[in-house]
């Protein structure tokens, strides 16, 4: 049995090659496929792919048939194409709750970063000005509306250590009824009442056809003035281009950013040259913890497949009627 780890950035492969041989796999050294074709030509005599960007797409599925499962370096499973695996029977995992408390923990950081204006008077005082005017005026934490958008493991303990700082918390998902309550105590609201009524947006939503751009120009013009924006999701949940126009004519107080629609940032672009966004290069998960799950969660799942069981996470669970 023959697993193909497409691509990685996150450092040697040692852990990946322990888990493996657990189950008498070996992987062959990284490969940085970055296209289609990339993957064909490494993954054509493979019976799993794990991947972290790569495109393994019905393309790919139809060069390389002897793949029965394609194993996510992560949450998001936007590079897999995930109706052509289900059609040929191939189950797609990921890992969806390996970087919970991580990513909660960095919304909550950037949020309050932009709230407290930490940034800003950080860079004043580097400049000799020791006033508050750079941040002025702020609002206590205690008077502010904390909103996410999705309801899911990570969005809900985002909300609940915001509320543990004193914010007042709602949410929104689709899967949920608008006028109800989260078993754990957060009131469910339409998408337009979080964005109207919230003084900070965090965008939790996973990177689907429906999501992409799901804040744009529109969405942004429903936020409040003296609102902030959080993204620890996917880059492309938020239209760059709508985000910048708002930021410099002041529709939004702020944002914070972790993901990004082009990574990594190029140090050129327009987002960097704004006092009134921070910028992470898709940290929110990483802890050495998370980093070491992240790592060899993904060829377990894999090889689980190949020694014909059920892996832990699987995306497609449709497969297994």
């Amino acid at each position: 049995m023959k697993i193909i780890i497409t691509d990685s950035n996150l450092g040697d492969l040692s852990l990946e090659k322990e888990v493996a041989r657990i189950y008498g796999i070996e992987i062959d050294k990284p490969k940085q496929c970055k296209t289609e074709d990339d993957v064909i030509s490494v993954a054509k005599d493979a019976d799993a792919i794990v991947t972290q960007y790569a495109p393994v797409t019905r393309k790919v599925l139809e060069s390389c048939t002897k793949i029965k499962a394609v194993s996510e370096f992560g949450v998001g499973v936007d590079n897999i194409d995930v109706a052509a695996c289900t059609e040929r029977g191939i189950i797609v995992s990921n890992v969806p709750d390996y970087c919970w408390e991580e990513v909660s923990d960095h919304a909550l950081a950037l949020a309050l970063a932009l709230d407290r204006g930490i940034v800003r008077l950080d860079n004043a005082i580097r400049s000799g000005d020791y006033s508050l005017n750079a941040v002025k005026p702020l609002q206590r934490i205690t008077k502010r509306v904390f909103g996410v958008i999705s309801l899911g493991r990570i969005a809900r303990a985002t909300a609940l250590k915001a509320r543990g700082v004193g914010y007042q918390v709602v949410g929104t998902d689709v899967a949920l009824k608008p006028g109800t309550t989260t078993a754990d105590g957060i009131p469910v609201k339409t998408l337009d009442e979080v964005l109207s009524e919230s003084d900070v947006v965090s965008v939790h939503v996973p990177l689907m056809p429906a999501t992409r751009h799901l804040i744009n120009a529109e969405t942004l013009a429903k936020m409040k003035p003296g609102a902030v924006l959080v993204n620890t999701a996917r880059g492309a949940v938020v239209d760059t281009e709508a985000l910048i126009a708002a930021l410099k004519k002041g529709r939004i107080r702020g944002a914070a950013l972790d993901v990004f629609e082009t990574e990594p940032l190029p140090k050129e672009h327009p987002l960097c040259s704004l006092d009134n966004v921070i910028l992470t290069p898709h940290a929110g998960y990483y802890s050495e913890e998370s980093l070491r799950e992240l790592k060899t969660r993904p060829v377990e799942n894999a090889a689980e497949v190949l020694a014909g069981r059920i892996p832990r996470n699987v995306f497609n669970p449709e497969i297994l009627k």
